[in-house]
């Protein structure tokens, strides 16, 4: 069940997998406040309904459902009184408020594979909790080093560190920028993503912090880039300057994966990802001259090497399928 048609889709459509599409709520940190709240029980109540009559209508056996897709499909598994298991792929830093409550429902499920150890810490040791690290959904690569930096725009001799991801408050961009204008004057930050449509005031306050800067001429702003082997190839560092804990970024994990070195805030999951000094460098979150010194002194060659060793390994997608079969496995029996 998915929430649009989109490449997702066509490609489990195309592996054999029957797939359906309906509106699903879908919960954003931006829904965080009492309307938003609101705005998310209404289009909850109209996916459990929905849900739930398609599950008992087809006879599923399970649900399986995650927390940054939809809230109904707990009562969808009530509805058809069948095991939920929950995926978690959140840390609610910042929504200690009305985490509680939530926390309560996310505990209905039977099971609660969580993404990382860090994410794993938000349920005080319940046994429903349990950490299921996510596979490489990609073998990721990098391109070649001067005809990505062509084709992104960059110099060709310059020293470039970048950001991937989503364009927001809390991923760290604007750390990005603070750091840059601490660097040598031959530095280059590559910014490669977009905000969620309605958010574009993230990337106009970056490009106002560029200006306070004096760094606008070297920021280079990508937007959404299709082939990220190409920022992988251009950049020398890829940094994850998360300001809030993120559960476990796959901007750090397919960077890591293809052999680049990756400077990342110390927080979330990211220290379950990389160990610092031997397959990357983890700094003190939101420290703008620590990620500076951080990016300009790594020993790239060598932590690449070692990160794109360590990190296909642990973080391989068979051990990733065996241990959701177990634990289908565990709940159906």
């Amino acid at each position: 069940m998915l929430p649009d048609h989109g490449e997702l889709a066509a490609a489990l459509r195309h592996a054999g997998v029957e797939v359906q599409v309906r509106p699903l709520a879908v919960l954003r940190r931006s829904l965080m406040s009492p309307r938003g709240a609101s705005r998310v029980a209404a289009a909850w109540a109209t996916d459990a309904g929905g849900l739930g009559r398609m599950a008992r209508k087809r006879g599923v056996a399970l649900v399986h459902t995650n927390t940054s897709v939809t809230l109904g499909g707990a009562a969808a598994a009530r509805i058809a009184g069948v095991p939920h298991a929950w995926h978690v792929r959140e840390i609610y830093a910042g929504f200690e408020r009305w985490f509680p409550a939530y926390r309560r429902l996310l505990l209905t499920a039977d099971v609660l594979p969580c993404v990382s150890r860090a994410t794993c810490g938000q349920f005080d040791a319940d046994p429903a909790a349990v950490t299921v690290y996510d596979g490489l959904a990609i073998a990721p690569a990098r391109a070649d080093r001067a005809a990505s930096r062509a084709a992104l725009g960059l110099p060709a001799d310059a020293f470039v560190f970048a950001v991937l991801g989503r364009i927001s408050g809390w991923k760290g961009q604007d750390v990005a920028v603070r750091a840059l204008a601490q660097m040598d004057d031959d530095a280059v930050l590559l910014i490669a993503g977009q905000p969620w449509r309605g958010e574009e005031r993230h990337l106009r306050e970056l490009w106002a912090l560029a200006d306070v800067h004096g760094v606008t001429d070297r920021v280079v702003h990508a937007g959404f880039v299709e082939d990220v082997a190409q920022v992988y190839g251009a950049a020398d560092v890829i940094a994850v300057p998360s300001k809030q804990p993120d559960p476990l970024p796959n901007a750090a994990l397919e960077a890591a994966a293809a052999g680049c070195c990756v400077v990342a805030s110390a927080h979330g999951g990211l220290p379950e990802i990389l160990r610092d000094g031997e397959t990357g460098v983890l700094v003190a979150p939101n420290d703008p001259a620590a990620l500076a010194a951080a990016i300009a002194g790594a020993d790239r060659e060598r932590l690449g090497a070692a990160a794109a060793a360590d990190v296909t390994q642990r973080f391989a997608p068979g051990r990733m399928l065996q241990e959701i079969q177990a634990l289908y496995d565990t709940v159906l029996s």
